[in-house]
């Protein structure tokens, strides 16, 4: 599949099928990005995918990563051109980010190297994609209006767990031709993140909590995007059209497929890996987007050997990666310290089965349908043997996610958030022989009450301490670094407590209160 293009001969025709063989012809990049989602519910993927050497790889390490980043999307033979994608590149990864390297890499021990994605505007490792994202939607939607085929504008609806949110607000704010509603679930992101979702600034932005769990969220969302009524009613009455910010956009995965390819030629530079050698990559996993990233990232010629994915106490894809059977009939979503993996409908599988079938959208298309009505599917035989070719998975139980926390902190003095603490765990559980980078999703400071709760000895479901369960979020992150040393708290997140609240409103998951939300927001 991996092949070399002339994107001179060739410009921008690597266009885009969806999963479910249902739309009537492919698309270019810049279709792709600006409808999220395919009609008939598929996810875009390119046909082709560009084909790297190593030594071309390893060579992307004498590069900013803005232009590792623009490099490989042009292999990607996107329909926008060099000089645009230099430039939105140079936009997207900047002064944004706290340091020069972007996502730097800490290594714990000669083997065990901690990929950082969370040095961006929202210490979240969303911000890898949500700052890029917006840059190439605004262009997207620049040449589609330059060639006749759009005259309208955009409404983007996110659900969220907990950090998308808000690193879509902070990407899509004050957008020229674009609102973007937020929807998280209420009561089931930490305080950190709520605060940041609704004192976001900007002109064009709205945030609901919505009742339920996050798969309310997604669902009610997904299916208000499948509303071809409601559509046809945005288009006339508002002239807008929805899209998405979520990992069900390729726009927000190509990006994550940047920073594995990236990462393998820091380590090579380093010292840490010789060219060539493999490593595993270990993605607490939750949506599945950023650990397809890492699997798109071998495929295009990374040497990455194992995937190994790490699940909360909400072990569906652990199960499923063991089993073959993906089954959330009679599943319990638990709460866990992990809140942005407290996931049990993980759309990106999609994608991942789509390429480990060959490309068999009726059979994807069957799964899915099974998953929607039945809420279970079990793949072939000869499907689930390629997911064990490249997939190991293990699960790690709440006490543990915080014991870890505790004990990574006391033999590296390195303080992990809860996310990462479940990578680490699972890396130490599956890892072989190959060195193992472990994607860290999030700073701990997002996570201020359960990293307490680890560094205390606290069990996971114990009420925090009268005078602690009192600080504002904010001031537990300080205690916090008064005890530990840590005082690498971002200011976006220090400066919380300054900052008004400026949405307090909580709607229902149907599809109904999704769509009248939406409506009143675009009448605003």
């Amino acid at each position: 599949m991996a092949h070399k293009t002339n994107r001179a001969d060739a410009f921008g025709q690597n266009l885009y099928v969806d999963t479910r063989g249902r739309c009537e012809a492919p698309v270019p990049f810049t279709r792709a990005v600006i409808d999220g989602l395919a009609t008939g519910g598929g996810l875009y993927v390119p046909q082709e995918l560009p084909s790297f050497t190593v030594d071309q790889i390893v060579g992307l390490a004498q590069l900013p990563y803005a232009q590792r980043a623009a490099a490989i999307y042009k292999a990607f033979n996107i329909d926008l051109p060099d000089e645009k994608i230099d430039e939105l590149m140079a936009r997207s990864y900047g002064a944004n980010f706290d340091t020069p390297e972007v996502c730097p890499i800490t290594s714990i021990d000669d083997v065990t190297h901690i990929l950082e994605l969370w040095h961006g505007p929202t210490s979240a490792f969303k911000d890898m994609a949500l700052q890029c994202l917006p840059q190439f939607f605004s262009a997207s939607a620049a040449e589609l209006r330059a060639r006749g085929e759009i005259d309208h504008e955009f409404c983007i609806l996110v659900a969220t767990s907990g950090d998308t949110g808000k690193a879509a607000l902070e990407g899509f704010k004050d957008a020229e031709g674009v609102r973007i509603g937020v929807l998280f679930p209420d009561g089931g992101v930490s305080d950190i993140q709520r605060k940041q979702m609704v004192t976001t600034t900007g002109s064009n932005v709205q945030v609901w909590a919505v009742r339920g769990n996050f798969d309310d969220c997604q669902t009610g969302v997904k299916r208000t995007f499948a509303d071809a009524a409601f559509a046809d009613k945005l288009l006339s009455e508002h002239r807008v059209t929805l899209s998405s910010a979520n990992s069900i956009n390729w726009g927000r995965l190509l990006p994550q497929v940047v920073y594995y390819v990236s990462s393998y030629a820091e380590l090579v530079a380093a010292g840490k890996v010789a060219v060539g050698a493999p490593i595993d990559v270990c993605v607490p996993t939750g949506n599945f987007g950023n650990i397809l990233a890492a699997w798109y990232a071998k495929q295009i010629g990374t040497p990455i050997d194992m995937l190994l994915c790490a699940s909360n106490e909400n072990r569906v894809l652990t199960d499923f990666i063991n089993t073959g059977t993906y089954d959330i009939s009679d599943r319990p979503f638990v709460l866990t310290p992990s809140p942005s993996m407290d996931i049990l409908v993980s759309s990106n599988l999609e994608r991942q089965l789509f390429e480990l079938t060959g490309r068999n959208a009726h059979a994807i298309a069957g799964w899915m349908d099974d998953l929607n009505t039945q809420r279970r599917f079990r793949i072939d035989v000869d499907t689930f043997a390629r997911v064990r070719e490249t997939f190991v998975a293990d699960s790690v139980d709440n006490a543990t996610c915080l014991a870890t926390i505790k004990s990574v902190l006391d033999e590296h003095n390195y303080l992990l958030d809860p996310h990462t603490a479940v990578a680490y765990t699972a890396a130490q559980n599956l890892r072989g022989e190959n060195p193992v980078l472990i994607a860290s999703t999030a700073h701990w400071a997002k996570f201020g009450n359960n990293v307490y709760r680890a560094l205390h000895g606290l069990d996971p479901a114990a009420d925090l301490p009268a005078d602690v369960a009192a600080l504002t979020g904010c001031e537990l992150n300080q205690l916090i670094a008064n005890e530990t040393g840590k005082h690498n708290v971002p200011a976006g997140l220090a400066e919380l407590d300054a900052m008004p609240a400026r949405f307090s409103d909580v709607i229902g998951n149907s599809v109904d209160d999704i769509e009248e939300a939406t409506e009143n927001f675009l009448r605003r």
